[in-house]
C-alpha cells in the first residue's frame, strides 16, 4: 500500500533540505501567471544596455552586447560572499518574472559590504541570452521581520510518503504524460541510460530553467552526432507546473530545442507524482504570499536503473552530462568512464 501524508503549504529556505514544500496547485498557477511576458526597453538608456522599468511591450531578445537591465527591489535573505551570491526575496518584475526568492550572482562582492540579512535593497538585474547577475546593490531600509513572521494557517494536500534518493539507489518508477499526449513511465527506459531535470516553461532567468534546457540540448547534440557514442540513452525534461504546462504547451515550448521525441521527452504528470519525485531528488518549489522559489537538480540513471549521478544546482556542464550518460549506457561503475 502506498503511504500518503498531509503536506503543509509554507515557505522553505533556498538551500534547505527540510522541504516544508510550499505550494498548492492553485497557488502555483497564480504565482507563475505572467512569467513569460516581457517589458519595454527605455529608449533613453545611457548605454547599449536596455533598461526595463515595467511597461508592457515585448522586449527584444537580450544579447551580451545589448543586455536587458531591470531596476528591482527586494529583501536580502542570505549572503554567500564566498560563492559570489546573494539570496534576495525580490518584488515582481512586471511582464518578466513574478516575485521570487532566488540566489543572484554578484560579480563584484565589494558591493555586498555593509549589506546584511533582512536589509531592503535596490539593485540592477542584468540579463543576457545566457547569463544573469545583479549589480549596483544599495541598502534602502531594513525589513520588519516581526510583521513578516505573522503565523498563517497553512493549506494542506495529500502526498506520497517517500524517502530521499542518493547515488547508487535504484530509481523508482514514475508515470508521466509527454508532449505528444502519450503516457510514459520511467520503466519504459529499461536498458537505457537516461537523465532527467526539472523545469517550468514560464521560468525566464537564463541561469535557471533555460540553462537546464540548453545543457540538455548540447548533451543531446553531443550524443546524437557522435558516431562512437552509445545509442541506448534518453533525456527527460520534467515540468513541475502541470496546471500550466500541458502536453500542448510543452510541445510548443520544446520546439525551440528541436528534440526528437524518441530521444528527448518533455513530460509532466499528476501533482502527487510530481511531489514525490521532486521530494526524492531534493527539489522544492515553494510559495508564500505570491513569491516563489525553486532549486535545481539533474539526475543520471544507468541502463540498470541505478542512479549514477545527481547534479546539484547549475554548476555543471553539458560535457559532464554527456560523459555520465555515455558511461551509464555502457553500465560502467559510478565514477568510472
Amino acid at each position: 500500500m502506498t503511504k500518503v501524508k498531509a503536506k503543509t503549504e509554507q515557505d522553505g529556505s533556498w538551500a534547505g533540505r527540510t522541504r516544508a514544500f510550499a505550494v498548492s496547485l492553485l497557488a502555483l498557477s497564480f504565482i507563475f501567471a505572467g512569467c513569460s511576458d516581457r517589458s519595454v526597453p527605455n529608449n533613453n538608456a545611457p548605454s547599449s544596455q536596455q533598461s526595463v522599468t515595467g511597461a508592457s511591450t515585448e522586449l527584444p531578445k537580450p544579447t551580451k552586447e545589448n543586455p536587458l537591465v531591470f531596476e528591482v527591489r527586494g529583501v536580502v535573505t542570505k549572503i554567500e560572499a564566498a560563492e559570489k551570491k546573494v539570496v534576495i526575496k525580490h518584488e515582481e518584475i512586471p511582464n518578466y518574472m513574478p516575485a521570487m526568492t532566488m540566489p543572484f550572482d554578484v560579480k563584484n562582492t565589494n558591493e555586498l559590504a555593509g549589506i546584511s540579512t533582512n536589509d531592503q535593497v535596490s539593485f540592477k538585474m542584468i540579463v543576457t541570452d545566457d547569463d544573469g547577475w545583479i549589480e549596483n546593490i544599495k541598502k534602502i531600509g531594513v525589513a520588519d521581520v516581526t510583521s513578516q513572521a505573522q503565523p498563517v494557517r497553512p493549506k494542506t494536500r495529500l502526498v506520497r510518503d517517500v524517502q530521499p534518493l542518493s547515488v547508487g539507489d535504484k530509481m523508482p518508477n514514475y508515470p508521466f504524460t509527454n508532449s505528444l499526449g502519450q503516457k510514459v513511465e520511467l520503466k519504459d527506459f529499461a536498458g537505457q541510460a537516461y537523465a532527467f531535470t526539472f523545469i517550468f516553461t514560464r521560468c525566464p532567468f537564463p541561469t535557471f530553467c533555460p540553462k537546464m534546457n540548453v545543457n540538455f540540448q548540447q548533451a543531446y547534440e553531443n550524443l546524437k552526432n557522435n558516431a562512437n557514442a552509445p545509442t541506448n540513452w534518453h533525456l527527460i525534461s520534467i515540468s513541475f507546473d502541470p496546471d500550466f504546462d500541458t502536453p500542448e504547451r510543452l510541445k510548443e515550448y520544446s520546439k525551440t530545442y528541436n528534440p526528437d521525441p524518441k530521444k528527448w521527452s518533455w513530460v509532466t504528470g499528476s501533482m502527487i507524482e510530481i511531489d514525490a519525485i521532486t521530494e526524492q531528488m531534493g527539489v522544492y518549489f515553494a510559495a508564500e504570499n505570491s513569491t516563489i522559489n525553486h532549486n535545481l537538480r539533474t539526475a543520471v540513471v544507468d541502463k540498470n536503473g541505478v542512479i549514477r549521478q545527481i547534479f546539484i544546482g547549475n554548476e555543471w556542464s553539458a560535457e559532464e552530462l554527456t560523459r555520465e550518460i555515455s558511461a551509464g549506457a555502457e553500465g560502467k561503475e559510478v565514477g568510472k568512464y
